[in-house]
């Protein structure tokens, strides 16, 4: 019996996944090209709209390129002492209530990360169940109004101190973390808070600097609480400002701005308000994006 064997002309699996790997990069590159573009054209938009003039914003001509480049808008804006008040107020509420919940978030993901933990399974039941079941605003209202909170910067980081979320990433990595270190430490005579504060918080600077970015970024955006809770208009954040220029609620004149600059001001100093608010958070970012993907994919990488 003669034993036939046939040649393949089939390329070696090693060449056709090498070209698989030069593909995949470009493929990768380009679409994230895409999305960088479609989420940064509508800000480059706005910037553009904040250094141009009213006569080219009203006839279409401004895209991403500014055109009848003027700085009027920024200095009336800069010029209101009430803008300025409102600012203060966002640096102390978002430094205030990150602080809070990140101070909550950590005890709590730390003591929940301990699988030998009596009622563990009903404290991680309490968290997740707050993910799909709240109280409702007319509720949420009246607990900070009997509390005294209202007017106060308590009614912003204590309604919203726990995102969980965070605490649930924050708890897988906790998780992650190896065990004997925790158990030569004890031995070595730490309690549990020295554990915490000396070992396990030193470990996790990439997960808490995501956290504090997280809470940040929030925190700074939130306009709605301080909008609820606060009555007088030097408590207002500098978003409640913005939303106020947006709905129409103010008006060119509450700048300080003359009659002759009304026009001009009319046009764009959303925009100006826009590009002054989100400022701080894009100076921030960079320092604390290298700790970004690190931090959500070891949070992430464990249940």
């Amino acid at each position: 019996m003669v034993t036939v064997r046939t040649r393949s002309w089939s390329r070696p699996r090693s060449i056709a996944d090498a070209e698989r790997g030069r593909v995949f990069p470009v493929v990768n590159a380009v679409l994230l090209s895409i999305v960088v573009l479609v989420t940064v054209y509508p800000f480059a938009t706005i910037v553009a709209r904040s250094f141009s003039g009213e006569g080219e914003i009203r006839s279409g001509q401004v895209s991403v390129i500014p055109r009848g480049f003027n700085l009027t808008t920024y200095k009336l804006v800069m010029s209101d002492a009430t803008f300025w008040v409102n600012y203060r107020n966002t640096v102390v509420y978002t430094v205030t209530a990150t602080v809070v919940a990140m101070v909550l978030t950590t005890c709590y993901a730390y003591v929940l990360s301990k699988k030998n933990l009596k009622g563990r399974g009903a404290l991680i039941g309490i968290a997740v169940f707050t993910m799909f079941f709240t109280g409702g605003l007319i509720p949420n209202y009246v607990l900070v109004t009997s509390l005294g909170l209202k007017n106060s910067v308590w009614a912003i980081a204590l309604p919203n101190a726990i995102n969980v979320f965070n605490l649930l990433v924050m708890k897988a990595f906790f998780e992650s973390l190896p065990g004997d270190l925790e158990e030569a430490a004890a031995v070595d005579g730490l309690s549990t808070y020295g554990i915490l504060l000396r070992i396990v918080l030193p470990l996790s600077k990439a997960v808490i600097a995501t956290m504090v970015l997280f809470y940040s970024v929030t925190f700074w955006n939130s306009w709605f609480s301080a909008f609820l809770y606060m009555d007088r208009v030097d408590l207002f954040p500098v978003t409640v400002y913005l939303r106020n220029l947006i709905a129409g609620a103010a008006t060119a004149t509450s700048v300080g701005s003359s009659k002759d600059s009304l026009a001009q001001t009319a046009a764009n100093i959303q925009a100006v308000t826009m590009v002054l608010t989100v400022l701080p958070i894009m100076l921030v970012y960079p320092f604390i994006q290298r700790y970004f993907v690190s931090g959500v994919m070891l949070g992430a990488v464990k249940g």
